[in-house]
């Protein structure tokens, strides 16, 4: 599950370092090709959650192994396209393959794993979003360059088919249950996510006049409408009763806002070290690098972390040095020694692993069975919507911060230290969340006993 997530996470961030070759083989401008990039993120998030009835509906199996097919053929159509046209037509139907394999892949793993493994099975689910974005961009870069810009599409082909091959054999079946599909449910949170995405994303690019305003008024009213309608009916497409749980409502909330703040990152950094630092695309890749180097360092002590000290404690912990990390980015300049800026940004990595696992393994922690499919698919729908979001209002951030800055000195600097400031000061936000988070939270997946230690005998572990 976890290659298969790496897979579509990968996809969805691979494309922005081969958009000038790809924008000029196919004969079009950067502007025109970034059609094909948001088209993969709009399609992704709005089809989340249609993923969790089907897998309810068709069978979890069927749907997630149907759901790899449609992906890696699309990549191969994203490979062969000679237009623009033909390549975003590729980029929406792996949209619809990523959408299913997301919701469906994690409530496979998560209906399978009972609470005393939750930590070690979610820590294998995480690394997806923490690494591909890291490593998209030096991916990019040398398969464009050495290989041409259509083997970033290709490379999923291999992957695809072992993927399938392995589903095949290890996934097991599920009875589908009969339950009507809440087509209003569906259309309401269809619309309110396609209007916030694709409202955010003409923001950012500078869209038709009016239309960004439109399309966001028209998301929070279909979103208004949408939770008055799934709280009502009988047979909602989403159960919001489960944000009734309060390790689930802390984590969703906290974790919202922290996956905004660092999904922007790998974008912005990039940008800074290539537009401000004079460095290579390669450079810039193999430098922010060392956040995986981190990511994976720290993998191995991210479980006994919390099971030593607890949800809250690790919690606030990640978050103070995360906001440390980012303030500590807004002083950095083309002097500052590469050995110290890798070692903040290694050091930004931990803390990424840790935060990400902590937040997903305790926002599963008490939900209910039976409500783990609604559970799933709006954790699911909440990442790509913040993913996407910190992107585009971190671009949007970035345009205005440029023009106000315009003349001023230090003023090519000052753009992307005005994001990474606002950037630290977010996280103050999720902070706050933990500090009133109840120290014996999701205990008994942490595997900790109500005093605050380990649990290590043969008494029961505290529920959180």
């Amino acid at each position: 599950m976890a290659a298969v997530l790496f897979m579509e996470h990968l996809d969805g961030t691979i494309l922005v370092t081969a958009a000038p070759a790809i924008a000029a083989d196919l004969g079009v401008s950067g502007a025109e090709l970034g059609v094909a990039i948001t088209a993969y993120l709009i399609t992704v998030a709005t089809a989340v959650p249609l993923g969790g009835w089907l897998a309810s509906r068709s069978g979890s199996r069927r749907v997630f192994c149907s759901s790899i097919v449609v992906f890696t053929l699309a990549s191969v159509l994203c490979a062969l396209s000679g237009s623009l046209a033909v390549l975003v037509l590729g980029r929406v139907l792996q949209g619809l393959g990523g959408a299913m394999m997301v919701p469906v892949g994690q409530l496979i793993v998560l209906r399978a794993t009972p609470k005393r493994d939750m930590l070690r099975a979610i820590a294998y689910l995480t690394w997806p979003a923490l690494l591909a974005p890291v490593l998209a961009p030096l991916a990019g870069g040398l398969l464009t360059t050495h290989a041409g810009w259509p083997w970033i599409f290709l490379v999923n082909v291999p992957l695809g088919v072992l993927a399938l091959v392995a589903a095949l054999r290890i996934v097991p079946g599920s009875a589908p249950e009969p339950r009507p599909l809440d087509w209003r449910g569906l259309l309401w949170c269809t619309t309110a996510v396609f209007g916030l995405v694709t409202g955010m994303e003409l923001i950012a690019g500078a869209g038709p006049p009016g239309t960004d305003a439109l399309l966001l008024d028209a998301a929070t009213a279909s979103g208004t409408l949408g939770v008055r309608w799934l709280l009502r009916t009988a047979t909602p497409l989403l159960d919001l009763q489960v944000y009734r749980i309060t390790t689930y409502r802390a984590a969703s909330a906290g974790g919202f806002v922290y996956r905004l703040v660092i999904s922007s990152v790998p974008f912005l950094l990039p940008l800074l070290f290539q537009d401000d630092f004079g460095w290579s695309p390669v450079e810039a890749g193999l430098l922010v690098t060392a956040v995986f180097v981190g990511n994976l360092g720290i993998k191995l002590a991210t479980t006994p972390l919390l099971r030593r000290y607890g949800f809250q404690a690790v919690l606030i912990g990640a978050l103070a040095g995360g906001a440390v990390c980012l303030a500590a980015c807004t002083v950095l300049t083309p002097d500052t020694p590469v050995p110290a800026l890798a070692a903040l940004l290694t050091l930004s990595g931990a803390l990424r692993s840790i935060e990400f696992s902590a937040y997903n393994s305790l926002q599963f922690a008490d939900v209910a069975p039976e409500q783990m499919p609604s559970a799933n698919t709006l954790s699911a729908t909440g990442a790509q919507l913040a993913g996407g979001l910190g992107v585009a209002v971190g671009a949007l951030v970035l345009q205005v911060s440029a023009t106000l800055s315009h003349g001023l000195p230090d003023g090519e600097f000052l753009p992307y230290r005005v994001v990474l400031a606002l950037r630290a000061a977010l996280l103050l936000v999720p902070l706050a969340g933990a500090v009133r988070l109840s120290p014996a939270s999701a205990a008994e997946v942490a595997g900790r006993r109500a005093g605050g230690r380990s649990g290590t005998s043969s008494e029961p572990p505290a529920r959180g």
